[in-house]
């Protein structure tokens, strides 16, 4: 008797043995432990991480509320400035980087009132407008600030000097001015310089006398007949002509 229960307990020690063995190499058995956010949970042969996210350590980029409209800004600057430059190639008296001693030059056998524009040599400035005075060959520096432009004057004088969105504007102004001051036949004013102009004391510190301008070539047919339209015209779209010619006025809505 003695010598079976000894038999029994030995294989029920190496049941239990095998089992106990069996748990412990078993790569899919673990014991679930329950820690706190971020706290690594340790099983029985392997240490997995909590996965649930730090939202700490996502980076957060607060947008700047005046930013947007810095950049309306001045998007809308540099298409404006574009559309001022690329009207005043179209008009044929641009002549680009000369010199004032090379306008002189140019302007010297000129008549009176004759005119030009051309880059400015003062890094400070634009361009500038050569024309040819009783005096001879003189010279206006145009200032561009803030989307406008405007000639640039005496402190005391410059409240009282007209900006303009584009420099054939700004030329044709003071060139129509001259006009009506000298009792000369002038062209219709275009309808948006109208709606704009001041009345006539606003500006008496600049007198400008304007009477041609200046072609660095030959301007095409084309042109000319474009500039003498807009001179007899005021409604364009009014015309008996087909609408890609309308179009072509309206590219250059200038009277010189």
């Amino acid at each position: 008797m003695g010598h079976t229960q000894c038999i029994s307990q030995t294989r029920e020690t190496d049941t239990q043995t095998r089992r106990t063995e069996g748990r412990r190499q078993s790569p899919h058995t673990f014991r679930t432990v329950f820690k706190p956010a971020g706290v690594p949970v340790k099983t029985g042969r392997m240490i997995l991480p909590n996965l649930l996210p730090e939202k700490s350590l996502i980076p957060v980029r607060l947008k700047d509320p005046g930013l947007e409209p810095r950049r309306r800004d001045s998007t809308k600057d540099v298409v404006r400035l574009e559309s001022a430059m690329t009207h005043l190639t179209e008009s044929g008296w641009y002549w680009g980087s000369i010199t004032a001693t090379e306008a002189k030059q140019v302007l010297g056998e000129a008549v009176e009132g004759t005119f030009l524009l051309r880059d400015s040599s003062n890094p400070g400035y634009l361009l500038t407008l050569s024309v040819k005075t009783s005096l001879g060959p003189t010279h206006l520096r145009i200032k561009y600030s803030d989307g406008v432009f405007g000639l640039d004057s005496l402190v005391m004088a410059r409240p009282r000097l007209r900006q303009f969105e584009g420099a054939v504007e700004l030329v044709q102004h003071y060139a129509l001015a001259y006009q009506r001051s000298a009792g000369l036949p002038e062209p219709p004013a275009p309808q948006e310089e109208e709606a704009e102009d001041p009345p006539a004391a606003a500006e008496t510190t600049l007198q400008l006398k304007l009477t041609r301008p200046l072609y660095k070539s030959a301007p095409s047919l084309q042109h000319l007949c474009r500039v003498a339209i807009n001179q007899h015209s005021r409604s364009h779209r009014d015309l008996p002509l087909p609408e890609r010619l309308k179009d072509f006025l309206l590219e250059y809505p200038f009277l010189l």
